[in-house]
């Protein structure tokens, strides 16, 4: 490398909304949401997850320097700093703001930072890059959108996933029925989006949305354990990464449409629905306190009190 060659360290970017850490001896930068106020994909948090996609890709991209080889990301994992919370999904309280208003444009605009998000995570922003989540705790509505669109999911034992949407008569909408169906078949992911049920890491992985299951407090080592057995094989394991989104791809247009309809529905709702929205609101606010209960090993719907 020439003396006068620019070498810049990771991050390349600067956050509030998330905290990052890179791994130099795999490539692996991690991602850490720690959304205030609340746990939830917010406009600023939205915002700087794209800016961390862009240092992934910036990380891959020839420039007039050389290239410290030793900063290219090889592996992005989505964690949470938020104890008991990975995320609980979309901003509920813009929602509502925004069907007060009947402003479509503006849930459609957010509908398209959370696809221009998604989509290039789901497709490991076509690198030689594998993404990765890791759910410590409840993934709700968007948040568990966000944990599906990864090519790995790994979830701690008490980790907790579901779709509220339909009981306030909305769906979710930036990715769901796509990533499901693709992972699990069009019956499974029915039935993980219409019934308002929260299931456990263990159920998910039984039915094949899991991919790697650990005990807690054990999450990040099961990512490093991951990483290193793909990393043995990374360039077949990538090969057939891309060839799978290749051959059932999800398409950017695809989303988009979907955002289209989840925009039309929600206009739809009437104040009985919005009411139960703003139970939800309140329980994004209160992000410290669990927003489901599991009895005796049952899978329970979302209380909402």
């Amino acid at each position: 490398m020439s003396a006068t060659a620019e070498v810049r360290a990771l991050p390349r970017s600067s956050f509030t909304q998330i905290s990052t850490r890179f791994d130099r001896e795999f490539g692996v930068y991690w991602a850490f949401m720690q959304g205030k106020p609340r746990a939830c994909f917010t406009w600023e948090v939205l915002a700087e997850l794209r800016r961390y996609l862009d240092d992934i890709v910036e990380s891959h991209s020839p420039s007039p320097h050389a290239v410290d080889r030793e900063q290219v990301v090889r592996y992005g994992v989505l964690a949470s700093k938020s104890r008991g919370i990975f995320n609980l999904g979309g901003d509920l309280a813009f929602f509502r703001t925004c069907i007060d208003n009947r402003d479509r444009q503006a849930l459609v605009n957010y509908g398209a930072a959370c696809v221009a998000n998604l989509y290039p995570w789901h497709r490991n922003c076509d690198l030689a890059m594998t993404s990765i989540a890791l759910v410590q705790g409840d993934a709700l509505g968007g948040g568990f959108e966000a944990a599906l669109s990864a090519t790995t999911l790994i979830a701690e034992d008490s980790a907790r996933m579901g779709f509220p949407e339909i009981l306030f008569n909305l769906f979710p909408g930036m990715g769901a029925f796509s990533f499901l169906s693709r992972k699990v078949g069009r019956r499974v992911a029915d039935e993980l989006i219409t019934s308002g049920t929260i299931y456990s890491a263990r159920q998910l992985y039984d039915i094949g949305v899991v991919d790697v299951i650990t005990p807690d407090g054990t999450g990040e080592q099961a990512v490093s354990g991951f990483i290193r057995r793909h990393a043995k094989s990374s360039n077949g394991r990538r090969g057939y990464e891309r060839a799978r989104n290749e051959v059932d791809p999800v398409t950017r247009e695809e989303l988009m449409n979907v955002v289209d309809v989840w925009a039309d529905t929600a206009l739809k709702l009437h104040e009985r629905d919005l009411r139960m929205m703003e139970r939800l609101v309140r329980a994004q606010h209160r992000s410290a306190e669990p927003v489901h209960h599991v009895d005796s090993g049952k899978v329970v719907p979302i209380a909402v009190k």
